[in-house]
């Protein structure tokens, strides 16, 4: 049995899905539909940089997923891949991407989304008021004991639940830095600041849910065709109105993707992982979850057909 997922923001690079745009027709009207839906030269941006605008949530968002989407057309429609698999799940912004690959959402309809989802994490909280950091070596209840000490009223919280002794903590930007130096009286190996530009995943998203909400009732909503694992609860969901409001609370609550990877391999079989499009992020963090489960990650034509003659 076999799971498709997708990742979320940081997996983005210049040059990103460039050879599947040169060498499959169908993948190159994928970037070309997210230029349309999206009334600027994404593409190039994508293609040519410069690096720092394309790391902006709002680009960096629709960039992944339009990488990711072109992989999984050139797998069903260029290599005629019959994919049946037992479920979908994406990291973040690839839950988005993952509901897309299920049918419940058009891509056309997503890569607006994922647009918007990005103004509005970035407008939810003042530049340079809100960060993250990941914490290594870190066990969920020390985390726990940390912001509740240092951040007694949520100025920061777990934000990602990612791997075995990594959490992501998110919140204020003065809060965070205390975590960061005081990190190791708890129990903490090491902590690292991330180079993002707002707390995403912690109480100060709630405007940018509200937001996602009034997005959420301009589109169609279909039921999924393969069971989607939530980041906000790691079970599966496939009806419209649960789904909506999964991506409402993933906004602002925790990523649980330890939980997602352990549900997926328990529950429901899951022996081999297939990462479609840029980067290999989640077959890192899937490593760690669990040992001995077949990873394959595939954003060139080269990995696709790899993957094809693994799965079929």
């Amino acid at each position: 049995m076999y799971a498709l997922v997708f990742p979320g923001q940081g997996s983005q690079s210049v040059g990103m899905g460039r050879e599947l745009y040169e060498s499959f027709p169908c993948a190159k009207a994928v970037f070309e539909e997210a230029d349309d839906a999206l009334s600027f030269h994404l593409t190039r941006l994508m293609f040519e940089g410069p690096e720092e605008e394309l790391t902006l949530t709002k680009n960096s968002q629709p960039a992944i997923m339009t990488v990711s989407i072109a992989a999984l057309r050139v797998l069903t429609d260029e290599m005629n891949a019959d994919l049946k698999p037992a479920c979908c799940a994406g990291h973040s912004l690839g839950e988005y991407t993952a509901l897309t690959a299920s049918g419940v959402i058009s891509f056309w309809d997503a890569v607006k989304l994922v647009r918007n989802r990005g103004i509005f994490m970035q407008e939810a909280v003042p530049e340079g008021k809100g960060a993250m950091a990941a914490l290594i070596g870190a066990k969920p209840d020390d985390v726990k004991k940390m912001c509740e000490t240092l951040a007694p009223n949520g100025e920061v919280r777990p934000a990602n639940f990612n791997c075995p002794g990594q959490i992501v903590i998110s919140g204020l930007t003065e809060f965070i830095d205390n975590a960061i130096a005081q990190a190791k009286t708890f129990g903490i190996k090491r902590a690292v600041k991330l180079n993002v530009s707002a707390p995403f995943h912690s109480q100060f998203m709630k405007p940018a849910a509200d937001k996602l909400k009034e997005e959420f009732a301009k589109i169609s909503w279909n039921e999924a065709k393969y069971d989607i694992i939530a980041n906000v609860s790691a079970k599966p969901v496939r009806n419209p109105e649960e789904i909506r409001e999964s991506l409402y609370a993933q906004t602002f609550s925790p990523v649980r993707w330890e939980e997602s990877v352990a549900f997926m391999t328990e529950n429901l079989g899951v022996d081999t992982f297939c990462e479609l499009g840029a980067g290999e992020v989640l077959a890192g963090l899937i490593k760690k979850c669990k040992k001995g489960i077949n990873i394959m990650s595939a954003g060139t034509p080269g990995s696709l057909e790899a993957i094809r003659e693994k799965l079929l």
